[in-house]
């Protein structure tokens, strides 16, 4: 169970902290106080009970002060999340978050706003105490660049991948970004129904290239708990960014999610090849018609000759239709490797897609649900480990 702590002076603010906290499982405490106590043991030493999840600080404290303990639970409590309630006031944004503290809330804000962001904040505790516990138990926790490829457009990579990452972001909440390489044309941010501030213009260049405090500023939080990196909003940005930008880029979100899905552009341009260069996996994604057929087993073998070919391959047959004319049997002979997940053709999806609400966001019941949820099954932490499985299966066409 929840357990979230106000310490404020202001007492209206604490009545709607009260009534935000009373729809969601966990309990409240408050403290009546304009003032804070030296270190973090001298704060959770008088709270007893469900373990502390949520610490929200002001409004009425000394700013200084609350930046100060915050930077003090972040050392020494990860797993707590830090919210600062002040009003909109400038530079403060980015010492906030030097500090560990998860997020900013207006004193102003009404009871709906506050429980949206405690819920954020709850999840991201139980994030990082899932991620504490699996350094503890089983060494550091290696983190999976996911590149969502095809030689091919208009196969459904972008559905694919925000799907993908929804779905992960059910196993690791707040620990799943997905990441918008179609540097011209990319349409994540239409596909989850996003408006960013920032896009990955912003991110490779400035202060974002050395400091991971500021790149995170720049992601945009979705409702799903994931993150999202969105495409540059103009075109001719793409041609400012390089390989090596990329690369650099996914290394750095790599070293701080568990997941980095990436929807790639179609063909093998130096975006692609800097992409696949650190990625540990590639979700291959063809259609069912001979050009996307044909282009996937064209580029499987330019990047077998260039020894870019990921260590885990995931083949993934999309608009899966036997009144194609074409058999899966055809296709994977084609291609030269089983197909590991079929989706079949589905009115549900591109509609989902349209809609800005990815399919296992909506839990929509549709054929192509559940391979989607097979895709992401083939990410958790236990797939490897389970005895009965077959990496690539034969899958079926209906």
């Amino acid at each position: 169970m929840s357990r979230y702590v106000l310490i404020t002076s202001d007492q209206e603010f604490e009545k709607r902290v009260r009534q935000a906290t009373a729809g969601l499982h966990g309990t409240f405490h408050a403290i009546a106080a304009d003032y804070l106590p030296p270190g973090p043991d001298d704060l959770l030493q008088v709270l007893t009970g469900d373990p502390v999840e949520v610490i929200l600080l002001g409004p009425g404290l000394p700013l200084d002060d609350s930046i100060r303990l915050a930077s003090l639970f972040d050392l020494q409590y990860p797993e707590i999340s830090m919210v600062l309630v002040t009003a909109a006031e400038q530079n403060i944004a980015l010492p906030a978050m030097r500090a560990g503290i998860r997020d900013l809330l207006d004193p102003a804000s009404d009871v709906d706003a506050i429980r949206k962001l405690l819920e954020r904040a709850s999840l991201a505790a139980a994030g990082r105490r899932r991620g504490l516990g699996n350094s503890v138990e089983g060494g550091p926790r290696s983190s999976r660049i996911i590149a969502v490829m095809s030689p091919k457009g208009g196969v459904g990579k972008t559905t694919i991948a925000t799907n993908l990452a929804v779905g992960l972001g059910k196993e690791a909440p707040m620990g799943v970004v997905v990441v918008d390489l179609d540097l011209q044309f990319g349409d994540v941010a239409s596909g989850l129904m996003l408006d960013p501030e920032r896009t990955l213009a912003d991110a490779v260049v400035g202060a974002a290239v050395q400091d991971i405090v500021v790149l995170k500023s720049y992601l945009t939080l979705h409702p799903s708990g994931i993150y999202a990196l969105c495409a540059p909003l103009r075109p001719t940005d793409a041609d400012q960014i390089s390989g090596e930008q990329v690369g650099r880029l996914l290394s750095q979100l790599a070293n701080e999610f568990r997941y980095v899905v990436v929807d790639s552009a179609p063909g093998l341009g130096e975006h692609v090849l800097a992409t696949l260069e650190v990625a540990s996996d590639a979700v291959w994604v063809c259609g069912m018609d001979i050009p996307s057929i044909r282009g996937l087993r064209t580029g499987l073998g330019i990047l077998t000759e260039l020894d870019l070919v990921p260590e885990n391959r995931h083949v993934v047959l999309n608009f899966a239709d036997r009144r194609t004319g074409l058999t899966l049997q055809d296709v994977e002979a084609t291609i030269g490797c089983p197909v590991d997940v079929v989706l079949p053709r589905s009115r549900t999806l591109p509609f989902s897609t349209n809609k800005g609400v990815p399919l296992l966001q909506d839990c929509t019941r549709d054929p192509a649900t559940k391979g989607l949820r097979q895709l992401v099954e083939r990410f958790s932490a236990n797939w490897e480990a389970r005895p009965h499985k077959k990496l690539h299966r034969r899958a079926v066409v209906q």
